[in-house]
């Protein structure tokens, strides 16, 4: 693991001295990431569900006023997520040292585009070709993440 200014107010940061400390610190990116990881799971699976299982049940049934609020729900909760997801990307990236990494910046990227087209969509729900935009683009970004995580 690479120490990080960013974590130098905890314990056990850089030049940390017990092995106590240390499993303290791994504890507390071990909470990090978990959330990060939960965060993404919503980001991708709220969207995804909705592309694969939710809107082809409704075409066969019209009723657009009843998918409105489900999707608009859908869109808050992924942004709700992403204001999870930056802090907590944030964050590995700077422990990691991950910041100047290509990878990461082109997934930064696919996450600001992702971000844009939700607003969109939720401000133009009728727009149904944002959904497996949304959605594709989403899957590169985990794609990336493990990436990151996994080399």
């Amino acid at each position: 693991m690479f120490a990080s200014p960013a974590i130098e107010f905890l314990p056990g940061g850089p030049g940390a001295g017990s092995a106590r400390e240390q499993q303290r610190v791994d504890e507390i990116w071990q909470a990090v990431r978990w959330l990060h990881v939960l965060a993404m799971a919503f980001f991708v699976g709220g969207p995804l569900l909705l592309a694969v299982a939710v809107v082809p049940v409704e075409r066969s049934a019209p009723d657009r006023e009843r998918l409105r609020p489900i999707a608009r729900r859908f869109g808050y909760g992924t942004l709700l997520a992403i204001a999870v997801l930056l802090p907590s990307g944030s964050a590995m990236a700077s422990h990691f040292d991950l910041r100047t990494d290509r990878t990461l910046r082109l997934k930064l990227a696919l996450v600001a585009l992702v971000a844009v087209l939700v607003v969109w969509h939720m401000r133009r729900p009728a727009m149904q070709a944002l959904e497996p935009a949304i959605s594709v683009v989403s899957l590169v970004i985990v794609w990336l993440g493990l990436t990151l995580a996994h080399g």
